[in-house]
């Protein structure tokens, strides 16, 4: 019963708008061990990460990095250890950079995510991860920042990283393909963009994408579901391993809140992602 009530309160909360950084204050959080903080993996004030290793001491670690949302204008690592600590308790060497935000406008959120997995690639083995087994995880704008390193390679590439270095990845409740620009949010980070079709996860679809698990709440009014399950549509058709999973009862926050202790009887998110992920990576 108490953690049912703490679980209508966290979702009261995330309902209200209430700061993010309440939230993480209050949850239940996963044991593990903290392994960098406030670590710069590039030369920008908000090019920083935290990681999260399993309780137990381990070598070889898959790797996990993991991309907040905050309409590419808010959000900050030290709100999400509780999402690094559950995938660490899932036994992956989890990662949470920061990245540039507004007024920093597309494409220097990729450019930072790109710069992030450098980073992990030359550093993850002194943490006790594999860099040869890295997945990109997601929510809502961090999604969308993961499916473009995951399916359109000129960023990775652009630091020096093989592609295919990124094994699989994960988008809780992303924007996939949102043209024409219908909303203050995206008319502002890409509106003075060009060649708009290329800023689309969706263009980047090709059989050998990287395994996908998309998922998202079913009543998901900020970014609708329609993005995850076409998303998912044209991958599955293109030849390439997805899985989609539409959870009932889940806002937009749903799906990412779903990962934290108290609210996990209310949607397996967290298991069926970690599934999917580490038997993408077998």
């Amino acid at each position: 019963m108490a953690s049912e009530r703490l679980s209508r309160l966290l979702a009261a909360l995330a309902d209200l708008g209430s700061p993010l950084a309440l939230f993480a204050a209050v949850v239940p959080k996963d044991p593990a061990r903290v392994v960098a903080r406030g670590v710069a993996y590039g030369s920008g004030p908000r090019q920083t990460l935290d990681a999260y290793a399993p309780k137990a001491e381990v070598q070889g670690a898959p790797v996990a990095i993991f991309l907040y949302g905050g309409s590419w204008d808010s959000g900050r690592r030290q709100d999400y250890g509780w999402a690094g600590r559950a995938l660490a308790a899932q036994g992956f060497l989890a990662l949470v950079p920061d990245y540039r935000l507004f007024p920093d406008l597309y494409p220097s959120f990729l450019e930072d995510g790109a710069q992030a997995v450098r980073w992990v690639v030359d550093n993850a083995a002194r943490l006790g991860g594999d860099p040869a087994r890295v997945v990109l995880i997601g929510h809502s704008a961090g999604a969308y920042n993961a499916a473009m390193l995951a399916l359109d390679g000129r960023w990775l590439k652009a630091v020096g990283v093989d592609p295919a270095v990124v094994k699989a990845w994960a988008g809780l409740s992303g924007p996939y393909d949102f043209l024409p620009l219908d909303s203050p949010i995206t008319k502002r980070t890409f509106g003075r963009i060009e060649d708009l079709p290329a800023t689309q996860p969706a263009r980047y679809v090709r059989a050998d994408a990287p395994p996908a698990f998309l998922a998202s709440g079913d009543p998901d009014v900020t970014v609708k579901p329609r993005h995850t399950r076409r998303l998912g549509k044209a991958l599955g058709e293109a030849g390439a391993r997805v899985e989609v999973r539409l959870y009932p009862g889940l806002g937009h926050a749903g799906p990412l809140l779903a990962l934290s202790r108290p609210m996990r009887r209310k949607a397996p998110v967290l298991a069926e992602m970690a599934a999917f992920l580490k038997s993408a990576l077998a």
